[in-house]
């Protein structure tokens, strides 16, 4: 059993296929990846949970998948489930309920729909607090992050910054992909990595034309709220997978790695769950 994998690292590499738009259609189409980030929704691992909500967020994404997804057995009870359970963290609760609202607002919804929604959103906002709002995504560029222990120093220091509730790094194109809660600022970031003394970020974003350009943050520290205890859902080392270059790979290599693992991720499935 030494060589199989665990709940964690499968649900960590479906989680960072679907954070590429090449790979969402596939996924949702293969008869064993979807139901099981499904049954990931109910693991005792919050760190599991999370993570295939993340991958839910980034599939759900591509229109042409909400409808399956929505009608998927068990989707939209195990979400609810997720919100309502009172040992669920804060960060998932959100995180849950913005996966079902975007997949319940697929198709038209009557009067009894919308007021069940709005009222799972108000028990949501009531759990996490006034002051807590939706998460962002803030894709940044790292100079020097060229090897496994410059990500090591790159974690540590995500890590202690609070208001971070995630992050995949992309080491082929020294990117990574941080989700934050919306009031924290980029720069709180840029001041962390920086801080390593060998590393820069630079923020990357679209202009109008959908080109990707680099934005220099400014040499100016910025003050950063630390975490005083780290709550043991945020990220931990992630096993070791094949890094995303969306600038360089081919469709055609994207498909093939692809395959590969949701072959496994389905094997894996189907020793460990019976529906």
């Amino acid at each position: 059993m030494s060589g199989e994998p665990d709940a964690l690292s499968v649900v960590n590499q479906l989680r960072d296929l679907a954070a590429d738009p090449l790979n969402r259609r596939a996924i949702v189409q293969d008869q064993g990846c979807l139901p099981g980030l499904i049954l990931f929704l109910d693991h005792p691992n919050p760190q599991v949970v999370y993570s295939a909500l993340l991958a839910l967020r980034y599939l759900a994404e591509c229109r042409a998948n909400r409808e399956k997804m929505k009608s998927e057995l068990g989707m939209m009870l195990s979400l609810q489930n997720v919100v309502q359970k009172s040992t669920t963290p804060g960060d998932t609760k959100l995180l849950a309920s913005e996966v079902y609202d975007i997949l319940q607002s697929s198709s038209t919804m009557d009067g009894d729909s919308v007021n069940e929604m709005n009222s799972r959103r108000r028990k949501a906002q009531f759990f996490l607090g006034t002051t807590n709002k939706r998460a962002k995504t803030v894709v940044l560029h790292i100079d020097g992050l060229d090897d496994t222990s410059r990500r090591s120093l790159c974690e540590d220091a995500l890590l202690k910054i609070k208001g971070v509730i995630s992050f995949t790094f992309q080491m082929a194109v020294q990117r990574c992909v941080v989700r934050i809660r919306s009031d924290l600022k980029a720069e709180a970031l840029a001041s962390a990595i920086a801080s390593t003394k060998v590393m820069k970020a630079q923020q990357v974003v679209k202009n109008d034309n959908g080109e990707e350009l680099l934005v220099a943050f400014q040499d100016t520290p910025v003050e950063v709220e630390l975490n005083t205890d780290l709550p043991d859902y945020l990220p931990e080392d992630e096993s070791p997978s094949k890094e995303q270059d969306k600038a360089m790979s081919r469709v055609g290599s994207h498909q093939e790695r692809g395959t590969g693992w949701f072959s496994t991720a389905t094997n894996f499935l189907s020793r460990s769950f019976y529906w």
